[in-house]
């Protein structure tokens, strides 16, 4: 095995054992939550969405990738490179979409009650899952590019031009003018949200740093001590975390995109593609490791399992004696 091919392989390996228990995980602790409780927050239902297209992100890309690396299955051909493109490209900006989604309903949760802004939150939450299957219908139809002009590896006799190489598939565009647009559309589905979310979550956090100091001040002015300031900093980080890797990581994707489409002849090594997915799947991978060290129903919800499982093996073997 070529040691590109090896490193190659590790790389997408790390993501997906790291990616699919992760989410999993996540997903697991809300489906427990749903269960006990028989109802999810909006802001549960918003994050047990976002676990569930990174799951995609990473199972179907990563560890897919990781197969083919190691030669361990192949299913790159005409029909399993447009599934699997069009497939990851449609979760990727999901991910994307739902992470705005969240970061803007928090935002509208500081709200003060009566106010204008506490009613379209209200209005949110009631119809969020029009919201879902809007996101899901807009991003399947701009994915759709991924069914036309991809391709096998096999059936690329000669490096065309406004194509891109992603190792085991082509994607081919039939014109320049078709590429550019393609990227274009691509690169303004990603920046939209980016710049949207990064608004919401640096109001969220002016306004923890007001309120802080508020509570600082009536602390001092009260003579009296307390931990209540514990609570926002967790959440201040929490949002600074996700903020600053999603712009990391996805900036860096588009940064990669936008040198791909200024490429006029299809490149005949897929690093930059490698690297491109490789970021955007990091975002899938690391992001329930976030929500797990920061969201306190998870970290319960995950705790009872592991509490169960040792007391119910304890039980059996009680049972047994």
């Amino acid at each position: 095995m070529p040691s590109e091919e090896f490193v190659r392989g590790m790389l997408y390996l790390s993501l997906t054992v790291v990616g699919v228990p992760g989410n999993a995980a996540v997903i697991l602790a809300f489906l427990l939550l749903l269960y006990h409780e028989n109802q999810l927050l909006p802001a549960d239902a918003i994050v047990l969405h976002l676990a569930c297209v990174n799951l995609l992100v990473v199972g179907v890309r990563c560890l897919l990738e990781t197969l083919a690396s190691f030669h361990l299955a192949n299913i790159f051909g005409d029909i399993g490179c447009k599934a699997v493109i069009f497939v990851y490209r449609t979760s990727r900006s999901l991910s994307i979409w739902l992470t705005f989604v969240l970061s803007a309903y928090q935002c509208l949760s500081i709200a003060p009650p009566g106010s204008h802004w506490a009613s379209v939150r209200a209005l949110v939450a009631h119809y969020l899952g029009f919201v879902f299957l809007f996101l899901w219908l807009l991003n399947t139809c701009m994915s759709s590019a991924a069914i036309l002009f991809s391709f096998g590896t096999q059936n690329d006799s000669s490096l065309a031009n406004h194509g891109i190489n992603v190792q085991f598939c082509y994607v081919h565009f039939p014109s320049k003018l078709s590429k550019e647009a393609n990227g274009a559309a691509q690169v303004g589905r990603d920046v939209v949200p980016m710049a949207l979310m990064t608004l919401a979550s640096l109001i969220i956090l002016v306004f923890l740093y007001r309120h802080s100091r508020q509570v600082k001040g009536l602390r001092c002015s009260s003579g009296g001590s307390g931990g209540s300031g514990g609570a926002e900093q967790r959440a201040a980080k929490a949002v600074v975390a996700l903020v600053t890797l999603y712009v990391v990581l996805y900036g860096v994707d588009n940064g990669l995109w936008v040198y791909t489409l200024t490429v006029r002849k299809t490149m005949r090594s897929s690093l930059i593609s490698d690297l491109r997915i490789f970021f955007s799947s990091l975002y899938a991978a690391l992001s329930p490791l976030v929500i797990i060290a920061s969201n306190r129903k998870v970290n319960g919800r995950l705790g009872c399992v592991v509490q169960e499982k040792p007391v119910q093996e304890k039980a059996t073997s009680l049972s047994t004696m």
